[in-house]
């Protein structure tokens, strides 16, 4: 079984872009890894190795790691253009984070989790992905995205604690 086909989703709620992530009790991204060379992509598009120095062209499905470090953040004082969907009228900033991932070492951008802002992140500190409703559709469905957050560390210091 793929992990596509492992993706839980609740009735009414559906991934913004389907075959990024998944969902359930421990959500985690999808990407590729190439057979030849095991360089891991993000995201998961297209049927050839994106290493130039590979060529590849059998690629496999894998999750990627649902922990990682901040690497970089800021946030987004203005409304993204379309197709952003803001979730608020008037628009409210929000917190990007880019995000080393655990074991492949690959840098992931996405929003930081609701409830959190710059001031609660640095750069090193650890996040894991969670899944919240990016906006809900017309229809009522809630369309959700994978976003970053902050957790403690196992010398107990969490983000936003220590320097900045």
């Amino acid at each position: 079984m793929s992990a596509a086909s492992a993706t839980t989703v609740a009735p009414g709620r559906r991934p913004a872009v389907e075959g990024w992530f998944t969902t359930g009790e421990r959500p985690a991204l999808l990407g590729t890894r190439c057979r030849a060379c095991g360089t891991v992509h993000f995201p998961p598009e297209g049927s050839w190795c994106r290493n130039p120095r590979c060529g590849g062209d059998e690629l496999e499905e894998v999750e990627l790691s649902r922990r990682g470090r901040v690497w970089s953040y800021t946030d987004a004082r203005y409304q993204p253009p379309p197709p952003y969907v803001p979730r608020t009228d008037p628009f409210e900033p929000f917190a990007l984070a880019a995000v080393e991932l655990e074991a492949e070492g690959l840098v992931v951008l996405g929003q930081v989790a609701d409830g959190y802002g710059v001031d609660d992140l640095r750069v090193g500190a650890p996040v894991e992905l969670v899944v919240e409703t990016l906006y809900v559709d017309e229809d009522g469905t809630e369309r959700t995205i994978w976003r970053w957050k902050p957790v403690e560390d196992g010398a107990g210091v969490g983000a936003g604690e220590g320097e900045r």
